[in-house]
């Protein structure tokens, strides 16, 4: 039975996470993680968020038009970044898991640092064929382990210098096939349950809502401020969730 206190921690996340990717165009998975790391341990937010990312970020890679030209281009990092998911998911069965919490805290604090900071990194062409395997490989590893879809598959991206369009639709590819490898690794570990599949269906409603409440916030607010106290927030954010796990050992 789904408590009332449960079913508001996640519609109000799923909706403050939703506005934040229809303000800035991602964000989803990687706010709804955090803050439901807060407030549940972590093998119960990655299967909480498995539903509203997917179809998020299904729409957002079939959307823009490049879909073949990508999958050409970056099919071996997708591959890796998918297959791996399973390698890094065993460690929720093996390891603490306010040790892996606090990785998720790490990988935060990292990637709000980088944007923040605006470190460019830069990967020529010639070096996508063996970077793009490596990269995806951690990628689907640290997935697997924190939830985490972002570090270091989305600087990737970033670095290899595509188009605007394409980046936000590789994104949105990388995720729905991050999420799907995750939905099986965490299957087969037993972490998934008829509960909180209906509490994950559930939190797409406000998930969709919230994107749509982002749309119009973005109309009316400078997006580059809003970066800026999103990337800030989840600094603090991140922290604070490394600080509390660290504790927890």
């Amino acid at each position: 039975m789904v408590d009332f206190a449960s079913l508001l921690v996640v519609t109000s996340t799923f909706l403050l996470a939703g506005s934040v990717k229809g303000v800035i165009g991602l964000g989803l998975p990687t706010v709804s993680l955090a803050l439901l790391t807060v407030a549940m341990d972590l093998p119960t937010a990655m299967a909480l968020l498995l539903i509203p990312s997917f179809v998020t970020n299904l729409w957002q890679s079939m959307v823009g038009g490049n879909a073949r030209a990508i999958l050409v281009r970056l099919w071996p990092f997708l591959a890796m970044a998918t297959i791996t998911v399973w390698l890094g998911a065993a460690a929720l069965t093996r390891v603490n898991l306010s040790l892996l919490t606090a990785l998720l805290g790490s990988l935060l604090i990292i990637y709000a640092v980088v944007n923040l900071a605006g470190i460019k990194i830069f990967v020529p062409s010639r070096h996508e064929y063996w970077a793009g395997p490596l990269i995806g490989s951690a990628n689907g590893v640290l997935t697997g382990m924190t939830g985490s879809f972002v570090v270091p598959g989305v600087m990737f991206l970033q670095a290899i210098g595509l188009p605007r369009n394409m980046l936000i639709q590789a994104m949105g590819m990388l995720f729905t096939v991050s999420t799907v490898a995750l939905a099986a690794a965490l299957q087969q570990a037993n972490f998934l349950t008829v509960q909180y599949g209906a509490m994950s269906a559930a939190a797409v409603l406000p998930a969709l809502a919230g994107m749509v409440l982002g749309q119009r916030i973005r109309e009316r607010l400078s997006e580059k401020m809003f970066r800026s106290v999103f990337f800030i927030s989840l600094l603090l954010l991140g922290a604070y969730i490394m600080v509390n796990a660290l504790q927890k050992l």
